[in-house]
């Protein structure tokens, strides 16, 4: 008994590693947060025989996961199409966000709004019209991160409530 008591506190402690690092995943752009996340509790749920955690609160926070990551990627193209960009600017904030990724927190944060920038001034917008579909670039992403945060919180809680 004492054995599967061990388990379980390793479990525990490598799921709760796993969150905290999913966390800063949030900020930090080459962490894959929600995935890591998701996969801490998977890990404890698969421990603890499913009887802590079920097989369909893993499965649901599965396609949470999918799904955010979906929203992740794409909430700075629809942030900016909110703030009428044009379809250069949304195609420039696709851009931005993919060539961002290879430069770090900073890449990810202005990537997008650049391209969407960018991506206005080619199909001849002005600047105010330009700068207001690259702000609802922003605004998408930092609404993305926000989301993210959530979901990590939310599973964090059916952890923290699976131990009691």
């Amino acid at each position: 008994m004492a054995i599967l008591e061990m388990v379980t506190v390793i479990l525990a402690i490598i799921c709760s590693i796993l969150m905290l690092v999913g966390l800063l995943g949030v900020v930090l752009p080459v962490i894959p947060g929600i995935p890591l996340s998701w996969l801490g509790l998977f890990i404890y749920a698969i421990g603890s025989d499913f009887e802590r955690i079920s097989v369909a609160t893993i499965i649901v926070f599965f396609v949470i996961m999918l799904v955010s990551l979906a929203i992740d990627f794409f909430a700075p193209m629809l942030g900016a199409k909110k703030h009428k960009a044009s379809k250069l600017g949304v195609f420039g904030a696709f851009v931005g966000i993919t060539v961002g990724i290879f430069f770090g927190i900073w890449g990810i944060i202005f990537g997008p709004f650049v391209g969407a920038l960018l991506g206005e001034f080619v199909s001849g917008k002005g600047i105010k019209q330009a700068f207001g579909s690259a702000l609802g670039t922003f605004i998408g992403m930092m609404l993305g991160s926000l989301l993210k945060i959530v979901i990590i919180l939310v599973m964090a809680g059916f952890f923290i409530a699976s131990l009691f």
